[in-house]
């Protein structure tokens, strides 16, 4: 019974089939589109998949994009499947929510906190946790031992942050650079910058964690953009672009788990 999980994020929508909904399952196939191209999903990647059983996904881009993703859904005619999609709660899958309004919390931001949550505790000992997403913005999360949410920051990306420095400075239209310890051009000037910006935010929150929790804290990155950063971090991470996927299999896992209890 094959299982779909979709990640919608700003800028693209990745999707992932496995050959069960659980944790540890087989990844049959995936794929990733720009938003704009999700309209072609149905008579393209999609039509060659075996139709799943259920789906669960992630969405951040907004209900127009959802709807067209439900649409696409809708025109494949051997599905037999409804669309969920998770919200964040006070507590799902192991973790326990500490927004303020705890449905207020990005829906990936939570779900790779749960996929992070589990991972390492399939690693070893239970231990605090900050989890960096590095897409079209950044996410940086704080998560004690027992599996509760902190709190986290969130700053612009890489994109972000040269496109508002494009628009606020007169003749500032560069091409990207290289990041550099002691830039001396204007191009790795401002891709180093924005580069140490989100190193900094990071270092500043494993020292947050460190000092709350009084133990060292395993960083885990995700997101498109995070192997751009890989080179330039100071504090230890794994890195892992399944996690949003990861948070999916544990969640749908859980829920079924309590069903039947």
């Amino acid at each position: 019974m094959t299982f779909l999980a979709l990640d919608i994020g700003n800028t693209r929508l990745k999707w992932a089939a496995y050959d069960a909904a659980r944790p540890g399952a087989t990844l049959l196939a995936q794929g990733a589109e720009f938003l704009e191209n999700i309209d072609r999903l149905a008579d393209g990647p999609w039509d060659e998949l075996a139709p799943p059983a259920s789906m669960l996904g992630c969405v951040v881009a907004g209900e127009g994009v959802k709807r067209r993703v439900q649409e696409q859904m809708e025109q494949m005619a051997q599905w037999d499947i409804s669309p969920n999609w998770v919200v964040a709660t006070e507590s799902e899958a192991g973790l326990t929510n500490g927004y303020d309004f705890p449905t207020r919390l990005g829906a990936d931001r939570w779900i790779a906190m749960i996929g992070a949550h589990h991972r390492m505790l399939a690693q070893g000992p239970a231990r605090p946790m900050v989890v960096v997403m590095v897409g079209t913005a950044v996410t940086v999360e704080a998560v004690d031992a027992s599996g509760r949410f902190l709190g986290g920051m969130i700053l612009p990306g890489h994109g972000i942050m040269l496109r508002a420095l494009e628009s606020g400075t007169a003749g500032l239209h560069v091409p990207t650079g290289e990041v550099r310890e002691f830039p001396t051009n204007t191009s790795d000037a401002l891709t180093s910058g924005g580069t140490y910006a989100i190193a900094g935010a990071v270092e500043r929150m494993v020292q947050h964690v460190r000092q709350h929790c009084g133990a060292e804290p395993k960083c885990i990155m995700t997101g498109g953009a995070a192997w751009k950063m890989a080179p330039s971090m100071s504090v230890p991470f794994e890195l892992v672009d399944s996690l949003i996927f990861d948070g999916l299999l544990e969640i749908v896992s859980a829920r079924a788990r309590a069903r039947q209890a």
